[in-house]
């Protein structure tokens, strides 16, 4: 595949996969996730690499989710709501090795979620986590609320969807969301260090305990297959598309005005 929205770099057992989009704080559309997919798979299944590392370009995002300019009313590509995020997310679970997310700035959106969904989270003291769905008409309702409250606990993850607030790298790690924040000079430093430490290790081993820790969550991903198709049909209401509407307006959304129809 010809890479248009990520880079892809190997080197001495680890693969880094790196979002490409800076102008969108490296938001993704449907190419970036099929592309995605492509370089998981691609590492994902070559025995000379050991771990794969998630990563955005530049320091001002790791990733804030689905491109708004590319969505109305669904997305641009394939997949239930037009992007292939249950692919994408079955990628990071399915390949064999772990996958570390390295977060710098935004990890907001559909970005918070793929870091939640990496086996590893290091992050920069200056990353910033959190959802946003509820302020544009959209949610996650599998491994974005799901995993969620596994990791965070249940109460924490409702916190998070209703109220849509953001959160500092270091309350990110209190609350279990991630597993590392070290100065933002340190992140590379520390990640490397983390690779190295998991490449001197049985591969099979790691393999194994990867498959195990996912058979007790596998269900999630029945619930996110059923909660997309209802988001796809939610994205066709007023409702949603007001939400849409009002982040590209830059204005705050109007979702509870009379006669808005949900």
């Amino acid at each position: 595949m010809d890479y248009q929205d990520i880079l892809y770099a190997q080197e001495a057992g680890v693969a880094t996969i790196t979002i490409n989009r800076p102008d969108s704080y490296n938001a993704f559309r449907a190419q970036t996730c099929d592309e995605m997919i492509h370089a998981f798979d691609r590492a994902g299944w070559n025995r000379d690499i050991g771990v794969i590392v998630l990563t955005g370009t530049g320091n001002k995002a790791f990733c804030t989710g689905g491109d708004q300019s590319a969505h109305s009313g669904s997305y641009d590509g394939r997949g239930i709501i037009g992007l292939p995020l249950e692919a994408l997310q079955g990628s990071i679970r399915s390949v064999p090795k772990p996958v570390i997310a390295k977060v710098r700035g935004f990890a907001i959106g559909g970005g918070n979620v793929l870091a939640l969904l990496c086996d590893l989270t290091i992050a920069a003291e200056s990353a910033i986590f959190g959802q946003v769905g509820p302020k544009v008409g959209s949610v996650d309702p599998g491994f974005g609320t799901a995993y969620l409250a596994r990791a965070v606990g249940e109460k924490k993850a409702r916190e998070i969807w209703y109220l849509c607030r953001r959160y500092s790298a270091q309350q990110a790690l209190d609350m279990g969301m991630i597993n590392r924040v070290v100065p933002d000079a340190e992140l590379d430093a520390e990640v490397a260090q983390w690779c190295n430490e998991i490449l001197a290790n049985s591969p099979t081993a790691i393999a194994l305990a990867k498959s195990s820790f996912n058979a007790d969550t596998q269900h999630i991903a029945g619930f996110s297959n059923l909660g997309l198709h209802a988001v796809s049909l939610f994205y066709e209401t007023a409702e949603s598309r007001e939400g849409v509407a009002a982040f590209k307006e830059k204005r705050k959304p109007r979702f509870r005005e009379p006669g808005m129809k949900r």
